[in-house]
């Protein structure tokens, strides 16, 4: 076997973190930049849409740095309300507030020593992202409703789904913490662009949920292949994974055949609002839709119309938002309380 040339870095030709799938030009330029910034203790800045694998992203970080015998604490900023999220994040101490009966250690004192993952960190407040900025500067904060300064030795790694950028200019985000958190960005790409990925994925996942519901590995029908292939993924390989995970199920032979797969993957249209080319024709299927669903001589077809236009809107912003009512709600502009009431109205709610 040929040696490598001196003057190349083995890092480029090293092979993949384990934990993590594939192979292609793409990926390999992200193992290489987590492999590097693993060993530094810089804050890091995961970018990438949903279902990316940003998370895998910040736990292999976490594991090849010298801090991978420490915690690896994860928080999801979008999934709590902003008092809560800072009771999560800080803690509070008795009396804090309604319901404060006892003390309660925060995410930043948890992760002493290891790393704190702050997943979807564009959901946090102004207000919240002062106090952010504080203990990422300072590495010392106070609990909710205290005085007494705690210090922590704590490695921040955070993850974004949307343009922070464009969140600084809308005057959602401060300019200040994204300068604080993009030590080291890291872009993780979508599936579309690393195709080449895809087989490795679906035998992998394959293997998974063959073993969980006791069946021989399918093999996998050359068309079926090249349907996966081709589609254009806007879930990512989170998407892949439930597709996956659906033909095994569904399977009643050792072959995963086209057949098994979404319709969605098969005629290769995506069934999602939020990633449609053209919002126009997307408003006009789900009005056609509404209309064939109420019959052309229901009574009063402007509210069938639109009750089913709603539904499915906030059905795709609910899955969108992997099932964060507070965030659907302010993406789709309405009181969390509306988005409750219209859940339960559309039988949502489960």
């Amino acid at each position: 076997m040929s040696r490598l040339p001196s003057s190349i870095d083995p890092e480029q030709t090293g092979p993949p973190i384990p934990g993590l799938i594939g192979a292609g030009p793409a990926m390999e330029a992200v193992y290489r930049i987590t492999r590097r910034v693993a060993r530094s203790n810089a804050s890091v800045l995961l970018l990438g849409e949903t279902g990316t694998g940003k998370e895998l992203i910040a736990k292999a970080i976490h594991r090849l740095s010298p801090r991978g015998s420490g915690p690896f604490v994860r928080v999801n900023c979008g999934a709590l309300a902003e008092n809560l999220l800072e009771s999560e994040l800080f803690g509070h101490v008795r009396g804090a507030f309604t319901g404060a009966v006892d003390h309660r250690t925060g995410r930043f004192e948890a992760a002493h020593t290891g790393t704190i993952f702050l997943d979807e960190i564009n959901s946090t407040s102004p207000k919240l992202q002062v106090k952010l900025l504080r203990v990422l500067q300072e590495r010392e904060f106070e609990r909710v409703g205290d005085t007494q300064t705690i210090r922590v030795d704590t490695r921040a790694i955070a993850a974004s789904n949307c343009d922070l950028l464009e969140e600084i200019e809308a005057g959602r985000f401060r300019e200040d913490l994204y300068y604080r958190l993009n030590v080291v960005t890291i872009h993780l790409p979508p599936l579309v662009d690393r195709r080449e990925d895809i087989p490795t994925l679906v035998d992998h996942f394959l293997k998974i949920y063959a073993a969980e519901n006791f069946r021989d590995v399918p093999r996998v029908d050359p068309r079926a292949m090249r349907a996966l292939r081709d589609y254009s993924w806007p879930g990512n390989v989170r998407e892949l994974q439930n597709y996956i995970e659906r033909a095994v199920v569904l399977a009643a032979g050792d072959e995963l055949t086209v057949d098994l797969l979404p319709e969605a993957v098969t005629d290769g249209k995506p069934r999602r609002i939020g990633r449609a080319s053209d919002p126009a024709a997307l408003a006009a299927e789900l009005v056609r839709r509404g209309i064939e669903t109420a019959g052309p001589d229901a009574d009063n077809l402007h509210a069938a119309v639109v009750d089913r236009v709603e539904r499915e809107l906030i059905a795709q912003m609910m899955a969108a938002c992997d099932g964060v009512r507070v965030k659907a709600a302010d993406r789709l502009g309405i009181n969390r309380n509306t988005l409750h009431k219209k859940l339960k109205d559309y039988g949502l709610d489960k």
